[in-house]
């Protein structure tokens, strides 16, 4: 059976822990309604950290470093939903998830804003403290890209310490069912729109570039 949508999920997390059951148990969600689903561990590409061009704001190409990093944005561009996951390290997010934000943000996704009106969520996992701190990181990376935000009420935040400690939170795991359904309704939605309309953009995104100093002849090329 042909899948209806497709969901892709970064993890951010360094092991094959708590986080990455999440992400199997909203896999399952997807798949009782045939949405692909695809999650991107970031711990196994080849990924660097920004490097010391210092040129990201006068580029009008694509960013330098040869790495993995294009081939995830261009999954997630191809996506109709995303899903941003990832565990509480020292108070903030992992620095693997900030690297991957920094990089695509700044090297790929500032272009034309890709990633307008695709529909996403947040999945923290924390042991008891910061989880909103994270959510609230990756909710404005989010609304930065001109996604359309889901929730499921109640934030799609999971406890756990040990491995294996996910599965036991059942009321994070409920929440995270909750919003993968949300986010197949509103994809599901938007393609009927489109659909009915005939219309490419379900939003109107506007001014695909936010960044000043360029000229006017550089802002035509971008």
């Amino acid at each position: 059976m042909t899948a209806v949508a497709k969901i892709v999920a970064i993890n951010g997390s360094e092991r094959d822990g708590n986080t990455a059951d999440v992400l199997r148990h909203a896999a399952k969600t997807a798949e009782a309604r045939d949405v692909e689903f695809e999650a991107v561990d970031l711990r196994a590409i080849s990924m660097t950290r920004c490097g010391p061009c210092g040129d990201c704001n006068d580029r009008l190409v694509r960013c330098a470093q040869t790495d993995d990093v294009p081939v995830v944005v261009d999954k997630m561009i191809e996506a109709d939903g995303l899903i941003y996951a990832a565990p509480v390290h020292g108070f903030g997010t992992s620095s693997l998830m900030q690297t991957f934000i920094e990089r695509a943000g700044v090297g790929y996704l500032r272009f034309d804003r890709p990633l307008s009106n695709k529909v996403a969520g947040i999945v923290a996992v924390a042991r008891r403290y910061s989880a909103g701190t994270i959510t609230a990181q990756l909710i404005a990376n989010v609304l930065l890209n001109r996604m359309i935000l889901v929730g499921a009420g109640f934030p799609a935040e999971v406890h756990a310490l040990h491995r294996g400690d996910a599965a036991e939170d059942e009321e994070g795991l409920t929440n995270v069912t909750r919003m993968v359904d949300r986010m197949i309704d509103m994809i599901l939605l938007l393609k009927d729109y489109q659909r009915l309309s005939g219309k490419d953009d379900v939003l109107p995104i506007g001014d695909r570039n936010e960044r000043i100093g360029l000229s006017a002849n550089e802002l035509e090329i971008l």
